[in-house]
This record gives structure tokens, C-alpha cells and sequence, in this order.
């Protein structure tokens, strides 16, 4: 019973952050506190922390879980931009062209992954853990203290910094891999990829 509870909690964590996505956007629009919606980007940031050091410790990391724990994230941060839209749209809109371009390049690196790899790119690299902290203080900051709006900005080139380095790694390696941590260890697997 404990190790199937343990092999399942990674995997609750991630669920519920896609569960977390409907609430944001229901949220931003019923007019929810913003203390509220920023608990939920807080929870929402722990679990994407623990998710995979809890797989990892107990086993149960798998491809698809890294998978599924990236989907995740883009589904629960389409509904925090969703949210920011309702409550505060000047935010976005003031950082549009940049906004259009984000998303453009993320569903530009799915359907490209899709095509090589018949499945998405899962790399988690140290810089898109940056980005995760850096958009969970913008959005916390925006919607909780209305402040700190300056971030959005910044968390939205940061955005197209990372998915310019997961196409990076994308096109560099012959085969699927996850957890690719940099772009130098993309060019080590690349070069060992070849070899075999």
C-alpha cells in the first residue's frame, strides 16, 4: 500500500496543477482575492519542485511522468495568463508582441518535438527552472501586491530565452531524452547518441 501511495503522489502533484489551471481562470474571473490566486501559484510551484524529487527518491521517475509534469506546467501556466487577463489585462498587453512571440515559439517546440520525436520534449533544464521561479514571483507579485509588474516582462523574454534553448537541444539530439540539463549536455549526448 506505501509504495503504490508513493509511486502515485509524483503523479497527484502533477495532476493538480492542471487542476490548478480551471482555478486560476475561474478565480481571475469571480474576482478572487489576489492573495488567493498567488497561494495557488505558490502551491503550484512547490509541487512542481517536489514532483520530481519525490519520483526521484522513491522510484518512480519515468519518461512519462517528465512528460506529463511539462505538459502540466504549460496547461497551468496558460491559466495563470488567463487569469492575469482577467484582472489585470494592461499587464499582458503591454508586453504583447513579446507574449504573441512566447507563445508562438512554445507551440512551435511542441509540434516540432511532435514531428522528431513522436512526443514532446521533456529537458527541465536549469534555466527553464529559473523561468518557473521567476514567473511564480512575477505573478504572485502582480496579482497578490499589485506590484513587481515589471517582472511580467521579464518572465516573458526569460520564456523565450529557454524555449530557443529546448529547440536548441531539440535539434541537436538524434533521439529522445529527458532531463537535459544544459545545452553543453545536450552536445555530450548528442556526440554519444552518434557513436553508438
Amino acid at each position: 500500500m506505501v509504495e503504490r501511495l508513493k509511486r502515485w503522489i509524483p503523479w497527484g502533484l502533477v495532476g493538480m496543477r492542471v487542476l490548478g489551471c480551471p482555478l486560476m481562470v475561474v478565480g481571475g474571473g469571480r474576482g478572487w482575492a489576489g492573495g488567493w490566486l498567488g497561494m495557488i501559484v505558490a502551491v503550484a510551484l512547490v509541487s512542481d519542485i517536489y514532483d520530481g524529487v519525490l519520483a526521484r527518491r522513491w522510484g518512480g521517475e519515468t519518461a512519462r511522468l517528465r512528460v506529463s509534469d511539462s505538459i502540466a506546467d504549460t496547461i497551468f501556466y496558460l491559466g495563470v495568463a488567463a487569469a492575469l487577463w482577467l484582472r489585470q489585462p494592461e499587464v499582458l498587453q503591454g508586453n504583447s508582441r513579446m507574449f504573441l512571440g512566447l507563445l508562438g515559439l512554445e507551440g512551435a517546440r511542441y509540434v516540432f518535438d511532435l514531428l522528431k520525436y513522436r512526443k514532446t520534449a521533456s529537458y527541465h533544464s536549469y534555466m527553464a527552472k529559473g523561468w518557473g521561479m521567476v514567473i511564480a514571483v512575477a505573478v504572485i507579485g502582480v496579482l497578490s501586491f499589485g506590484g513587481l509588474r515589471w517582472m511580467i516582462g521579464v518572465a516573458i523574454g526569460l520564456g523565450i530565452v529557454v524555449n530557443l534553448e529546448g529547440l536548441a537541444m531539440s535539434l541537436m539530439l538524434p533521439k529522445w531524452k529527458n532531463d537535459v540539463k544544459t545545452l553543453g549536455r545536450a552536445w555530450e549526448l548528442r556526440k554519444r547518441m552518434l557513436a553508438e
